[in-house]
């Protein structure tokens, strides 16, 4: 069992019956152990970025970490026109639970993937035994989103100015040690985003996976309805929210559902949007915490 457990996650890939492809998932821990935990990723990433974070539960616990739509390794399809939500990626979402009929289940993420969890769990409550989430999106609830907003956005305009192409993989690391969004994270975890989050070209260059176009959809695409999955939620939610520069935005809405007990959030002092990267034990007892 321990030589088991010490090897590197097993590369999956599952067909998604009706969605146009396959979605790619690292799984860690005891192949014979029903899966605990499913893991999302946030806007831009992918599985393998968490990889050091997630294997050392794998003693534990059974993880399926899954790229996204648009991601690392997965082969379904990412078009960008007449887009306006996240809900095609609750959709992949629940499309994996069923083709592999997990139930009893903890669905995680950070920022984006966190909710698509959200989303998720309101639509198939019989699967999920909770959720957890860290420092995910969540907009404000007052009026009605204006996609100019989110368009113009400086996020969807950063993406869409992204370099996609560098010469080999190492040059990319080069690239963003200590840089931007990456300057918080350890060189291990750099190069795990790097190893699936970039490609093979014909030419022999490497080029994003995560195409800046659907990056940029992404933070521009926010017609789905997080409240309503908030109060439609039949199972326990819990938060960790970053003590600085959150997407979980201060929202009265969302204070009346802690003071109801509905939800539990914590904000982490001393972090950035970044927590999983930043508080790696936090994440890992988080999931200790739900999922034994």
């Amino acid at each position: 069992m321990d030589s088991v457990l010490a090897e590197a996650p097993r590369a999956r890939l599952i067909d998604l019956e009706g969605r146009g492809g396959a979605m790619a998932a690292l799984d860690f821990g005891d192949p014979q152990r029903p899966v605990d935990v499913v893991f999302v990723h946030a806007n831009g990433f992918n599985a393998r970025t968490y990889r050091a974070i997630l294997a050392p539960l794998a003693r534990e616990l059974r993880i399926l970490a899954v790229d996204q739509r648009g991601h690392g390794r997965s082969t379904l399809p990412a078009e960008t026109e007449g887009r306006t939500s996240w809900d095609g990626l609750r959709d992949d979402l629940l499309a994996l639970l069923a083709a592999l009929d997990l139930r009893d289940v903890v669905l995680a993420g950070h920022s984006m993937g966190g909710t698509a969890c959200v989303l998720a769990q309101a639509q198939a409550p019989e699967r999920v035994r909770s959720v957890v989430l860290f420092d995910p999106v969540v907009i404000a609830s007052a009026g009605l989103v204006d996609p100019e907003q989110f368009a113009n956005s400086p996020l969807a305009q950063g993406a869409l100015r992204r370099r996609s192409v560098f010469p080999d993989k190492a040059s990319v690391v080069s690239a963003y040690t200590g840089r931007g969004a990456f300057r918080t994270w350890s060189a291990e975890t750099l190069a795990d985003y790097v190893a699936d989050g970039f490609r093979e070209r014909p030419d022999g260059q490497v080029e994003l996976a995560c195409a800046p176009e659907w990056e940029a959809s992404n933070f521009s695409s926010h017609a789905h309805d997080t409240w309503g999955a908030f109060e439609q939620a039949q199972v326990p939610i819990r938060i960790l929210r970053a003590g600085e520069g959150s997407t979980c935005r201060e929202d009265p809405k969302l204070d009346a559902l802690v003071a109801a007990g509905r939800i539990a959030m914590e904000t982490v002092a001393g972090t950035t949007h970044f927590l999983p990267m930043e508080r790696p034990d936090l994440v890992q007892a988080a999931l200790r915490a739900a999922a034994l």
